[in-house]
């Protein structure tokens, strides 16, 4: 059985977390361990946006997978950005081992609205898969109700389904099988 680790980056809260963890057994099959929460990475943090570069948080993720874990995925609450987007749900090596969510703007409270704490999970799930998705070489799916669909605002996350498309699903179980079978 493969491993993935769930890495929290900062303050985040222990229901997320297992609801990260449940997504990735559920939907991957791997078995999941959590590893001990780490700050977030020093010289991550540009003061003129406000903001934390998802290029650190990655560049310290690949650093810190154990070598015995086939898949990482940091968890954070800190709002990331890239140079070119002005912010981002998550981010993810394609085929690669890391994958990284941030719940930041995931959460009502972001935008000033009352706390909902089944909303934020729901979207939580969805970005997790997507993200991972992603690490087993799935693109962005046209299919609007999939989780590999892109989403660059809420209304499409919260549009999306915490599932692949029959397609999407048909290729995770093709990969996944490829990678079980390169253990033997």
């Amino acid at each position: 059985m493969k491993l993935a680790c769930i890495a929290p980056v900062g303050f985040v809260e222990d229901d997320i977390l297992a609801e990260v963890e449940m997504v990735i057994r559920n939907n991957f099959g791997f078995e999941t361990q959590r590893l001990p929460g780490r700050p977030s990475p020093g010289g991550a943090f540009d003061h003129d946006r406000g903001q934390w570069s998802a290029i650190e948080f990655m560049k310290d993720l690949v650093a810190s997978r154990p070598p015995e874990a086939t898949r990482i995925l940091g968890i954070t609450s800190d709002d990331l950005f890239i140079p070119m987007l002005s912010f981002l749900f998550g981010q993810a090596q394609l085929n690669g081992a890391a994958a990284l969510v941030s719940t930041a703007r995931l959460r009502q409270e972001f935008y000033g609205l009352p706390s909902n704490r089944d909303l934020l999970m729901a979207r939580v799930r969805k970005e997790s898969l997507h993200e991972m998705g992603h690490t087993l070489g799935l693109i962005h799916c046209p299919d609007r109700s999939c989780a590999m669909c892109l989403s660059t605002n809420l209304e499409q996350v919260d549009t999306k389904l915490d599932r692949f498309c029959r397609a999407c699903a048909a290729s995770a179980n093709t990969r996944m099988r490829s990678l079980l079978e390169n253990d033997k």
